[in-house]
């Protein structure tokens, strides 16, 4: 029988590719989405459902589950891919949207995979994979909000590894680094533009644009490349946690990680100065 996978977050980007590659491996796919009636071209892909799903909402959560479960008789995994980019000066960002940064990219997380737990555990099987980024393990200048949901996602998705394993739940986080191509990083840079309306920032935030630019010129990764990376993490059968999903990101996540924090801070300040003073490219 085709394992089933519910994805949330799945109206454009790497959600909707996910349910294309999912769809090609045979496996059954419940594409969650705010406003399925926009997507209904999905619906032409064997063994597709489509249904609601506000990753804030928490009936609509039960309400996909159950709908899931009628039709396919059981889910095997659930990959938490639905979130939002919230760019721009910490200062001048509203408190709401602060709010909904952390509701949708954290809070969202917790709810979907409370819902779907007691089915996990009645089968003592399941795979949750929630989709952090590269903003999860390093940060970069005019993020820090969005980084900070990222990293607490990271430290939720880890402590909840070691509580799940105990229920044979296996829990993966997904790092990618940017997928310039998507309707994701439009909508950050929407979000950008109402947050940096202080006079202060205007010379800082006109180099942070300028290292941007060359950012999405010179790295970026695929939803091709990140799809398989989500494959590999659904159906490997390790206890492995964290799975470095693009290329461009791999040297970053590595300082990160493999090197003294005097030694990393040292070389982000020198690459971000030396941007700030010639533009230059960003040496790794």
């Amino acid at each position: 029988m085709p394992e089933t996978i519910l994805i949330t977050g799945c109206s454009s980007g790497i959600g909707r590719a996910l349910v294309y590659f999912f769809a090609r491996k045979s496996w059954n796919v419940i594409a969650t989405m705010r406003k399925p009636e926009d997507h209904l071209e999905l619906t032409s892909l064997p063994q597709v459902l489509i249904s609601r799903l506000d990753v804030i909402d928490e009936a609509s959560i039960h309400a996909t589950i159950e709908l899931g479960l009628h039709k396919f008789g059981t889910i095997s995994a659930i990959i938490n891919n639905a979130g939002f980019g919230l760019d721009g000066i910490f200062e001048a960002t509203p408190p709401k949207k602060i709010r909904d940064q952390f509701e949708v990219n954290l809070f969202g997380v917790m709810n979907t995979t409370r819902a779907i737990l007691p089915h996990f555990r009645s089968r003592k099987s399941g795979v949750i994979v929630n989709v952090s980024s590269g903003s999860g393990v390093f940060a970069l200048p005019a993020t820090s909000l969005y980084c900070a949901s990222k990293f607490a996602l990271e430290g939720f998705s880890e402590a909840l590894s070691y509580e799940l394993s105990s229920q044979g739940i296996r829990v993966k986080i997904v790092e990618p680094g940017g997928i310039f191509n998507t309707a994701f990083f439009a909508r950050s840079a929407r979000e950008a533009r109402m947050n940096n309306a202080l006079p202060d920032y205007d010379e800082f935030l006109a180099r942070v644009n300028s290292f941007f630019s060359y950012i999405e010129t010179h790295f970026g990764g695929t939803e091709d490349e990140v799809c398989q990376c989500v494959y590999t993490a659904v159906t490997d059968e390790t206890s492995k946690v964290r799975y470095v999903a693009t290329k461009d990101i791999e040297a970053l996540i590595a300082a990160r990680r493999e090197t003294s924090e005097e030694q990393y801070m040292s070389m982000m300040r020198a690459n971000f100065e030396s941007w700030s003073a010639t533009g230059s490219g960003f040496r790794r």
